[in-house]
């Protein structure tokens, strides 16, 4: 018998501490003025949150991991594998998922993290799908994506305004009818300069005149085009409609990276979906990295504004660039 991964539940959390764009004015508007005022206009963020100081990107994980599995009616015993999406780990080595496992109790469940920025989500989402889909074994897998970005952050770099902490958690389990139905993958490495923390790994190891120039932290040094996403995500989505036999019309919600509210108006326009069958949490949460998907997914769940058997797309795009989409029925 066929085995499919579908999806059982979702979790999304906030941490406690709100900063909102007039706390930002308040520390940027000498230096540079009105440059929060443009970024609220050209993205809608107005607020983020970010966790207590000593939290690492596990701890943020951690209550988005427990409340899935709540949801779920499972316990972390009942895990047997962990895939969690970040580009702000708990540290270069182990990985992320394995201290998450620890903290969650899921001992015994295999591990494994996803770097593809903030396209991991529905990169993690199609690589836990396919072994749960071909491996008996694998009964019931957490995907989360997370983003503690703003540990990484200067705080008098500007483009803090756009890091929100947040984390985004997903139970999969296999079915016997499809539920995850396929994904779809592109990059372009030409641009892995253009926005990082370029410091601390193998290219450049963490040395003191790289700590004091700033390199170990999160670095925008050239703009991406907008074309970028305005042209890339169009062009993932009509990809997996192809390969999946589905046209665009039949698409009953789909959800994007929460980067820039105007690229998301721009894209659903080029697709001719109306701004009904999509959501956006940007505005409250800010740019939360691989984990504004599954959050803003669950919100819109907590809303009421997915039908029941709807057919589900997610497209997600992160520095690198790499971008992911993946497709599934409820």
């Amino acid at each position: 018998m066929a085995r499919y991964a579908r999806l059982v539940s979702t979790a999304g959390y906030l941490p406690e501490i709100e900063v909102t764009n007039d706390e930002l004015r308040q520390r940027f508007d000498a230096r540079f003025p009105e440059f929060v005022d443009k970024m609220e206009a050209s993205s809608g963020i107005r607020s983020r949150w970010f966790a207590p100081e000593g939290w690492a990107t596990s701890d943020v994980a951690l209550p988005a991991a427990r409340l899935a599995l709540e949801r779920a009616g499972r316990t972390p015993a009942d895990v047997d594998l962990i895939v969690l999406g970040t580009d702000s780990p708990d540290y270069i080595t182990p990985a992320t998922s394995v201290v998450l496992q620890h903290k969650l109790g899921a001992k015994g469940a295999g591990t494994f993290d996803v770097g593809c920025a903030c396209a991991s989500f529905p990169t993690g989402l199609a690589a836990a799908s396919g072994l749960l889909a071909t491996n008996p074994s694998i009964k019931t897998a957490l995907v989360v994506g997370v983003y503690r970005m703003s540990r990484l952050a200067d705080p008098d770099d500007p483009l803090i305004y756009f890091y929100g902490d947040g984390a985004g958690a997903a139970v999969i389990e296999a079915g016997d009818r499809p539920g995850f139905l396929g994904a779809a993958f592109q990059a372009d490495g030409a641009y892995a300069g253009y926005w990082g923390i370029f410091s601390g790994g193998t290219a450049e190891p963490a040395t003191e005149a790289s700590v004091k120039a700033g390199r170990t932290k999160v670095r925008m040094l050239e703009r991406y085009p907008p074309e970028i996403n305005h042209e890339g995500w169009p062009r993932l989505v009509r990809t997996l409609a192809a390969d999946l036999g589905f046209g665009l019309g039949d698409i009953d919600f789909i959800v994007f990276t929460q980067v820039r509210k105007p690229s998301i108006e721009l894209v659903m326009a080029d697709l001719g979906l109306p701004m009904e069958k999509t959501h956006t949490v940007m505005e409250r949460s800010g740019y939360t990295g691989s984990a504004c998907i599954p959050m803003a997914l669950d919100d819109a769940f907590a809303q009421k504004k997915v039908p029941e058997g709807a057919l589900v797309v997610l497209v997600g795009s992160g520095v690198g660039y790499n971008q992911a989409a993946a497709a599934l029925r409820l």
